[in-house]
């Protein structure tokens, strides 16, 4: 477990770094006459740490979408998830699916039930996503971070909204270091990876088929 670690917080800082550096414009990922896919990244992760399947997606015919004033995605969830069905609404998307990365599975999971947005999402891809809240969000002393506490109102909320769950892919690995819970979500499809880490498992080819699978279907 220790070796996962290094690795996930490894993989964590390149991408912050490419993340500064980078001057990839994400308006060149809205082309594509296929389903539309849109971004959440995890709390202080921009959409470059989902830059790779973002990518691969938009090969595929997919257009993109980054929401530019999620930023680093550290506002509340319900505040975060308006953001979401107002970029929705004002961009006329329906049949999206969402990709989302830890707290942004959170966020999508709130769009879908709570958010008013529902109507306008066919499903959602969520890698790490903390369904159930972590309990080292209690040593936490950012406001940001104590969110994910299991007893958070808005966790006990989004736990109780299980109607959208079978339109959810849940993918994590076996070992989580920041959710030690685990994100299985009941009613929805989860993929346990046979590895571990937070980030890391981003790069992993399942989550990319995974993504593929969920996207492809809505063209059916």
């Amino acid at each position: 477990m220790i070796g996962w670690w290094a690795r996930d917080y490894a993989y964590a800082l390149v991408w912050q770094v490419r993340a500064f550096v980078s001057r990839t414009d994400p308006h060149d990922f809205l082309s594509g006459d296929r389903s539309p896919i849109v971004v959440l990244p995890g709390v202080y992760e921009t959409w470059r740490f989902l830059e790779p399947l973002i990518r691969r997606l938009h090969d595929d015919g997919h257009p993109v979408h980054v929401i530019d004033p999620l930023g680093r995605n550290d506002r509340t969830v319900p505040v975060a998830a308006r953001l979401v069905a107002d970029y929705l609404e004002a961009n006329g998307l329906g049949d999206v699916v969402l990709l989302a990365h830890s707290k942004g599975g959170l966020v999508g999971k709130y769009v879908m039930s709570l958010g008013g947005g529902g109507a306008r999402i066919s499903g959602m891809l969520a890698v790490a996503a903390p369904f159930a809240g972590s309990r080292y969000a209690r040593l936490m002393l950012l406001p940001s971070l104590r969110i994910f506490t299991p007893d958070d109102p808005t966790i006990l909320a989004l736990s109780r909204e299980a109607t959208v769950n079978p339109r959810i892919v849940s993918v994590y690995g076996r070992f989580d270091p920041h959710i030690p819970g685990g994100s299985r979500l009941d009613g929805a499809k989860n993929v346990e990876l046979d590895t571990g880490g937070h980030f890391r498992i981003l790069a992993h080819p399942r989550v990319f088929a995974e993504a593929q699978l969920l996207a492809d279907g809505r063209d059916a």
